[in-house]
């Protein structure tokens, strides 16, 4: 898919098969994510796939707005060292997750960690290393019942200005 489309029909999916994400596939969408911009190229971040059903399980029931995560063959979480900048830098890596995961055919649904009040205990569910933040967990696999079309948006000229508001 090119760019301009990919950002376009790119969507959170929360319903999905039950089939497998390839092991390669999930490879290629970590790999995506590592080429995110970031500040001063500190590159704080580090990635725990997880499609064991069991710990996908315990991970829905541990995010308040991730209960779907249940139904889904796969996750990726996105941790990053505490650095100055690291929600910015984690943030950025997540969008590189969505789109590539767009790209592959997947869908994908972001799911807030950082500052949740379950973020600990996901670190700690996952074995993260101290000093280490949640910043999301993105749900992942093949979409199911679905239509993978364009999400509605705000117009541009309702929310373009030059030079101020």
């Amino acid at each position: 898919m090119q760019g301009l489309d990919l950002l376009r029909t790119r969507r959170s999916i929360r319903s999905f098969c039950l089939r497998a994400v390839e092991r390669r596939l999930l490879e290629d969408i970590v790999d995506s994510a590592r080429f995110a911009p970031t500040a001063r190229n500190v590159q704080p971040w580090e990635f725990v796939v997880v499609t064991d059903r069991p710990a996908l399980c315990e991970l829905a029931g541990m995010a308040d707005n991730g209960r779907f995560l249940e139904q889904a063959p796969a996750c990726i979480a996105v941790f990053c060292l505490d650095t100055k900048y690291y929600l910015e830098d984690g943030c950025a890596a997540t969008c590189n997750i969505l789109l590539s995961a767009t790209d592959s055919g997947l869908g994908s649904c972001w799911i807030a960690g950082d500052k949740k009040p379950y973020s600990s205990r996901v670190c700690s569910f996952l074995k993260a290393p101290a000093g280490m933040k949640l910043v999301s967990l993105v749900a992942l696999g093949y979409p199911a019942g679905v239509e993978a079309g364009a999400p509605q948006k705000r117009p541009l000229k309702d929310i373009l200005h030059w030079g101020s508001f």
